[in-house]
């Protein structure tokens, strides 16, 4: 008595992109989310990685296409070739380190003027496991996230606190769409879901 195979969810595929200062910890997120290692010696990224990892939702399996940027800032002139067409982002700061913070409200300002219109923006406060060293507020991210639309977690690629509830966050922010239709992201790359008019017309169209 054989039993019947489940269907298989159907899959989509987004690109994502990681951005922030140096040293922040961008590989080590990536590397935690896709292989569930964190190396305490992790090396600089040179120029970008590029790693894939999926996320299971209930009715749609979510494959993101990570691009892992260099936060050295002589690699900056190169992040736009990353984050154009990205259909999300994550930028990064170090809770122990103010600038990291204020280089991350420059890059999500960047990504409002240049990328995709209906980017799905997350704020990473990594190194939470340095609670005791910190020197960026939990409420002052909080707040300026929530000021500027943006999802907000504090993660610990080292303890593995809040990554994949980073990753799972956004899959559901993802907009659901044909995937058998190639032209899907371009299609939807000038729907803006944050805006409150498109609100009707989402309600009515059944989730599919």
């Amino acid at each position: 008595t054989m039993r019947p195979t489940k269907p298989l969810s159907p899959l989509q595929q987004f690109k994502l992109v990681l951005l922030g200062d140096m040293a922040v910890g961008k590989s080590s997120l990536v590397l935690r989310f896709v292989k569930g290692q964190f190396d305490e010696f992790q090396e600089t990224t040179i120029g970008a990685a590029f790693l894939a990892q999926s996320v299971c939702l209930d009715d749609t399996t979510v494959k993101f296409e990570i691009w892992d940027t260099a936060g050295q800032e002589r690699y900056h002139s190169l992040a736009p070739m990353y984050y154009r067409g990205a259909q999300a982002a994550i930028i990064v700061f170090d809770i122990t380190k103010p600038e990291t913070f204020e280089r991350a409200k420059a890059w999500v300002k960047e990504l409002q003027r240049q990328a995709s219109p209906n980017i799905v923006i997350a704020l990473a406060g990594n190194k939470a496991d340095l609670a005791e060293k910190r020197l960026v507020e939990y409420e002052e991210a909080q707040t300026y996230a929530e000021d500027t639309g943006l999802l907000f977690m504090e993660t610990s690629a080292k303890t593995a606190m809040n990554v994949n509830e980073l990753f799972l966050a956004i899959a559901k922010k993802m907009p659901k769409t044909d995937t058998q239709n190639p032209t899907h992201a371009a299609r939807h790359r000038g729907v803006n879901l944050q805006d409150p008019d498109a609100h009707s017309t989402r309600a009515c169209c059944g989730g599919n």
